[in-house]
């Protein structure tokens, strides 16, 4: 089967220069790349013709032979034509190197993007996270607290160089300020952490005797942090550059607070309204009345207890929850009654309750509707 023209394969006209062959060998080893058409078994030998094809191309003394002989120029044919084994290129193509082309091609413009970055010795320090417990009245008003956090910082012998004396470092002979050294493994290019530096980039003579190197030390530090109403468990504070410091005079990393609010023994929140069971006496809860609650703020309100209130009614207070994170406006506040069964009762109140009792028949009508379901429902079950 006649070979397909080079030309033809990587989509270019005869006589296209040398970038216009490379970018479009670029398009196109991408396109046909195997680690992106796992699902095509063709997508190997294509990625070979075309890497056949740029190998040649790109290479003028190749590309005036094949430009003249053809194909024939690269098996022997003619007498001018470079031979096999004799500097040529091998008609199946080596593909291990047309693989590290590629690998490079399409990967270089990122190593050098870390290679850059690796170079820049100086490193962000680390975020820190603070857990924060406060109490519910906290988280209403908002406070102001003081935390104490242990943190890497800054080392002030040598000012963040980690040298001694604030000596500059000195480029990584290994990698050669890299950061990284790649090894040639069969087709694949392997990529590692420079065994030297560490990642780096750069050494140090002489390190600094406070820090040994590093450019910070361990210590405590006291913060004042500034918690507004209305936080709740989860709510996330940033404080920019109060992590740990750089390595060797990098940026700081952020510290991040996270708040938790104690459950309350009154209160139960549900975003930004209150919860409050209030239990009530039997006769407050027939006759009605008047009761008092407490409210978040430490204050008092006067609750109407309508009469008849059965236990889960529940009344609202406008206005008497917790304010909005962020926000102009405030939750409510929902009463729940809890109608409480006395206890412990004496001979004379038993005798007034089955008095009362007998007198009420006709003043439970939930009582008399339940029974007469029941009733309802054993007849049918005997029919």
């Amino acid at each position: 089967m006649a070979k397909r023209d080079y030309y033809e394969i990587l989509g270019v006209p005869r006589g296209a220069s040398a970038e216009e062959v490379k970018k479009a060998y670029r398009r196109k080893a991408k396109e046909l790349h195997p680690d992106r058409n796992k699902d095509d078994p063709e997508a190997e030998k294509r990625f070979k013709e075309v890497s056949e094809a740029y190998d040649v191309l790109k290479d003028e003394t190749k590309k005036a032979a094949y430009d003249r002989f053809g194909h024939a120029a690269f098996e022997g044919g003619m007498g001018g034509g470079p031979r096999p084994g004799a500097g040529g290129f091998r008609a199946n193509g080596d593909f291990a190197s047309a693989f590290s082309d590629v690998f490079d091609d399409l990967f270089g413009d990122i190593m050098g993007a870390r290679g850059a970055r690796a170079r820049q010795a100086a490193q962000r320090g680390n975020d820190l996270r603070y857990n924060l417990r406060i109490t519910l009245e906290e988280a209403f008003a908002g406070l102001q607290k003081t935390i104490t956090v242990p943190a890497a910082v800054t080392c002030t012998t040598c000012r963040g160089t980690g040298s001694e004396g604030g000596a500059e470092p000195l480029t990584c002979p290994t990698c050669a300020g890299l950061g990284k050294v790649r090894a040639q493994q069969g087709f694949f290019t392997v990529e590692r952490t420079c065994p030297t530096c560490n990642g780096l980039g750069q050494t140090i003579k002489n390190p600094c005797r406070t820090c040994h190197g590093a450019g910070r030390v361990e210590k405590e530090r006291q913060l004042s942090v500034t918690i507004p109403a209305g936080v709740e468990t989860g709510t996330r504070i940033r404080l920019a550059g109060e992590g740990e410091a750089g390595l060797r005079g990098g940026p700081p990393g952020d510290l991040y607070i996270f708040i938790e609010v104690r459950e309350h023994p009154i209160f139960v929140r549900d975003g930004a309204d209150l919860h409050c069971r209030v239990p009530v006496s039997m006769t407050t809860a027939a006759l009605g009345g008047d009761i008092e609650v407490p409210t978040i703020d430490g204050g008092r309100a006067r609750v109407r207890i309508p009469e008849g209130s059965q236990s889960g009614r529940q009344m609202r207070l406008r206005g008497k929850g917790m304010p909005r994170l962020r926000g102009q406006d405030t939750g409510d506040m929902f009463i729940e009654l809890a109608v409480e069964t006395p206890v412990n009762l004496s001979p004379r109140q038993k005798e007034l309750l089955r008095e009362f009792e007998r007198l009420s028949e006709e003043n439970n009508p939930q009582s008399a509707g339940f029974f007469s379901a029941v009733k309802g429902f054993w007849d049918s079950m005997k029919g």
